[in-house]
């Protein structure tokens, strides 16, 4: 009983993820999203695109992957993915989790903070794949939402391309199609 007890208390304390505001607005929508909310999308779009990894993946790993890695946000907030590749950034972020996932019954703790580390580093299969998912949504956000959070934090095409065609790390088709969306967003004039 004392395990569901710290299982509540940490579903309780993951609600904080609710609000932490992200950069991006969903599409049609006015607000900004939370990072809950980019979880939710990031799973199910790594559902619906398994189909389109580079190497064999196990889709499970990566939802698993894809739910604890912005966890560490309840504590350090999120930032713009294109000013977020700092080694102080990381560490905040893995404080947060750690504390966090302490929270949780003995074992469980270390299970999940591996997990972290693996997306992190991303060299294995199930991670490059759910680091290039992470990326989609708010890609899709930018697209269909007329750049806004582009130009809010006058983000340029060379970053916006340098930093996505990552995404061919775990998914070569993806990346193709996305990066077709991209040079149409460069000639309308959504990304400059």
């Amino acid at each position: 009983m004392q395990s569901i007890e710290k299982i509540l208390s940490f579903i309780v304390e993951i609600e904080k993820l609710k609000d932490v505001h992200r950069k991006t607005r969903p599409v049609g929508l006015e607000r900004y999203e939370n990072s809950a909310e980019h979880s939710w999308h990031v799973c199910l779009s790594a559902l619906m695109l398994k189909d389109y990894a580079n190497e064999a993946i196990d889709v499970n790993r990566v939802i698993q992957m894809l739910l604890i890695h912005d966890l560490g946000e309840i504590d350090a907030g999120d930032t713009i993915i294109y000013a977020s590749e700092t080694q102080q950034l990381k560490d905040e972020e893995a404080s947060g989790l750690k504390r966090i996932l302490s929270m949780l019954p003995e074992g469980k703790a270390e299970e999940y903070m591996l997990l972290w580390y693996e997306f992190e580093e991303g060299g294995t299969a199930d991670s490059r794949y759910a680091k290039a998912i992470d990326r989609v949504p708010p890609l899709l956000h930018n697209l269909y939402g007329n750049g806004h959070s582009w130009r809010e934090n006058k983000v340029s095409k060379e970053k916006v391309f340098s930093l996505n065609s990552r995404i061919a790390q775990g998914s070569k088709k993806l990346w193709h199609v996305l990066e077709g969306k991209l040079e149409k967003a460069v000639a309308s004039g959504i990304l400059k």
